[in-house]
């Protein structure tokens, strides 16, 4: 498995697969602008298929602060330790930031505790109807 935070030769159509359960899922081409607009990503390449198979993504101010909104490893890859190195490469990444924030349902609570991470209260606002990255124009 190829781990890198860049970009570099990775095209639309080696990101299938991703967001399954989403309602309205991102297209692969959103899926390639949101890597490209985060402040930090890392990716997972299966290189026997040219294929990304899980990626990482953090949103930063450079000075204080990360958000982890995405952690995703297709479902033919799950339970073979790429989501906990992606996690790793990450937090590497991040480590001289003061606070690294993430949002998870309460059965991955355990899972992110083992990387140090502590349970904290937090809010939401999920507009699903944008869920897929498509811009709608407002009035």
């Amino acid at each position: 498995m190829l781990y890198k935070n860049s970009l570099d030769g990775v095209t639309e159509s080696m990101l299938e697969g991703f967001f399954v359960d989403w309602p309205n899922p991102p297209s692969t081409g959103t899926h390639l602008k949101l890597l490209k607009n985060s402040s930090y990503m890392v990716i997972a390449i299966d290189e026997d298929v040219n294929r990304v198979v899980g990626f990482i993504t953090a949103i930063s101010d450079g000075v204080l602060s990360a958000y982890i909104p995405l952690l995703e490893v297709l479902p033919n890859y799950k339970n073979q330790g790429i989501g906990k190195e992606l996690v790793k490469k990450m937090l590497e990444q991040l480590r001289h930031l003061y606070m690294i924030d993430l949002c998870c349902d309460d059965d991955l609570v355990p899972y992110y505790e083992k990387f140090g991470m502590k349970k904290g209260t937090g809010m939401i606002l999920r507009n699903y109807d944008r869920q897929a990255g498509i811009n709608i124009h407002r009035g």
